[in-house]
């Protein structure tokens, strides 16, 4: 007989990290799998401010925080890439890539998400110190300063907005002559007199000493070329899940993210889903932990119930 967890989580950020704590409080037996370090893109984050009740704390910090709690109260973690996951009506199987097979009854699927990158000279040097991918995690460093916001979309414009609450200037850089966002949000932006709009342009070079102090740009059309004094750079040009493990029967909608109910419990049975994978309105760490917290207590319920040989009621999705 091989050996079976009661839940595998898979993928060590914020929320596979609370998934893990409330596992181990929930007496469940429990391994969370992480191919790199453990605490996931906050770990690159210079600085966390928008977490209730921690303040003046690195997102390494904060990470290295959420670690230790797991581990004091006996989360077993393995530095293992994920290759495969199998469902199956009993147990799930998490393969390894050292060929190693690990089974469960409940699985967490945590794996998160990448955001889209202009790959242009400066952007990963200045990540921190000036280049941003979140307005509502970093925007208080630029109040009063110059920024610029890359992209056309709802998301580019809504965080434009936002940052034109607190920055002195911001210029949206757009590749295309028009915007993809909607009516309602490009009326807003044309009302808001401090936000200026650089259409049919790219950036091509992020610059500065220590910090971003500037952005060379080329408009798509003419080929000139131009450069922007700005303190700060918030790119915004997609979101995209890491969803290439998600097993087949696991609903995910339009742009890959998984849906889950409100106990981030799948369309398929015992598996469920945290953080910046699952479909929801905002992507935030303590939204991320308090998924992962809902993900292990719907896990460890499910978990009872099937030792028990109680039938799990059906998911949220098979009732709809």
């Amino acid at each position: 007989m091989k050996e079976c967890y009661d839940v595998i989580i898979v993928g060590g950020g914020p929320a596979g990290l609370t998934a893990g704590l409330y596992c181990q409080r929930a007496a469940m037996k429990t391994v969370l799998v992480e191919k790199g370090l453990p605490g996931g893109q906050i770990a690159i984050s210079k600085e966390v401010e928008n977490y209730p009740g921690i303040q003046g704390i690195t997102g390494f910090q904060l990470a290295e925080n959420m670690v230790r709690q797991a581990e004091s109260f006996g989360l077993r973690m393995v530095q293992q890439e994920v290759t495969s996951i199998e469902t199956g009506a009993g147990t799930h199987a998490v393969g390894l890539a050292s060929g190693e097979v690990l089974h469960c009854i409940a699985l967490i699927l945590a794996l998160g998400g990448t955001v889209r990158k202009l790959a242009i000279p400066g952007e990963t040097e200045y990540l921190g110190s000036g280049v941003s991918y979140c307005a509502t995690c970093d925007g208080l460093f630029f109040k009063d300063k110059t920024v610029a916001v890359v992209g056309g979309g709802d998301t580019a414009v809504e965080e434009a907005l936002y940052l034109a609450k607190l920055a002195s200037k911001v210029y949206l850089v757009h590749r295309k002559d028009g915007l993809r966002a909607g009516k309602l949000l490009q009326g807003r932006l044309q009302a808001e007199p401090k936000i200026e709009l650089v259409p049919n342009t790219v950036l091509t070079e992020i610059k500065g000493a220590i910090a971003v102090e500037s952005v060379a740009c080329q408009n798509v059309e003419s080929g000139m070329k131009s450069e922007l004094r700005v303190d700060g750079v918030f790119i915004f040009i997609g979101y995209a899940p890491n969803n290439k493990l998600i097993p087949p029967g696991v609903r995910m909608n339009a742009q890959g993210f998984v849906i889950a109910g409100d106990n981030c419990e799948t369309s398929v049975p015992g598996i469920f889903v945290a953080g910046d994978l699952r479909q929801k309105f905002a992507n935030q760490i303590v939204v991320a932990a308090a998924d992962g917290c809902i993900a292990a207590l719907g896990a460890a319920h499910y978990v009872e119930e099937k030792k028990a040989g109680i039938a799990p009621p059906p998911c949220a999705h098979d009732m709809a």
